[in-house]
């Protein structure tokens, strides 16, 4: 099993981690150990804690998607963080390899998205319906190799499972995503949506955080990046 969580950040209020496809962030009926649970026990066993540790979880991702999670280590971290996404005042780019190349290179995509709690599913729609939640992001192709095609994507809103219906809408689902309308599961049940990049300014340090989280160490992420030179170009310069 690939190693659960790498830290990219950590001070005495935040700890910034990019997580491995697979894991899960907080508990569900599956009962299976969380990333919570494994973060916990590296700051128990760092800074050898007795007892209960505190950790505030401030966002998810989706269990098979890869990449930075932010958590709290204190109540007025986890407090201040939650403002700052409730306000917005965070950037979050995420990378996703799709497999048919978008009508336009870049552009923004608004949808109203209707969840079905009972089949964990969310249905885009192009207009406003009853109990639906407004989800905008913006796209652009980055990179191309065998008829897969890498879009950057810096989401406007933040809801469930938006990157992925918002793609498929546009007629582009993730690879290895099933749920959405990708026709094969890729190997290891993850898919290709990776949270790549973090920007905000601290909420108790008042200083710029900037994080990114290297891609997941299978064969597909690495021979896509190596063929491509733009997105060399992205990794080394971006």
């Amino acid at each position: 099993m690939a190693k659960p969580f790498n830290v990219v950040y950590e001070d005495n209020h935040l700890i910034i981690v990019n997580k491995a496809a697979g894991i899960l962030v907080q508990g569900d009926q599956t009962g299976d150990k969380t990333l919570s649970d494994y973060v916990k026990e590296y700051i128990s066993v760092k800074y050898n804690k007795p007892g209960a540790v505190f950790l505030g979880t401030v966002h998810r991702l989706d269990r098979p998607v890869s990449g930075l999670v932010v958590f709290a280590r204190t109540s007025k971290g986890l407090e201040r963080m939650n403002e700052l996404f409730r306000r917005r005042d965070i950037q979050k780019t995420y990378w996703a390899v799709v497999g048919k190349k978008p009508e336009q290179k870049s552009g923004k995509l608004t949808h109203w998205l209707v969840k079905d709690e009972a089949r964990n599913v969310v249905t885009a729609y192009d207009y406003e319906r009853p109990g639906s939640q407004k989800a905008e992001l913006t796209y652009k192709l980055i990179g191309e190799m065998n008829h897969h095609f890498l879009l950057e994507v810096n989401p406007v809103t933040g809801r469930p499972h938006q990157i992925r219906v918002q793609l498929a809408s546009m007629g582009c689902p993730i690879r290895g995503d099933l749920k959405y309308g990708y026709p094969r599961p890729n190997p290891d049940a993850s898919i290709n949506l990776h949270a790549r990049r973090l920007y905000f300014i601290h909420p108790i340090k008042n200083e710029a955080v900037i994080c990114k989280a290297a891609v997941p160490q299978n064969s597909f992420w690495e021979e896509f990046l190596e063929f491509d030179e733009e997105v060399n170009e992205a990794i080394h310069h971006g």
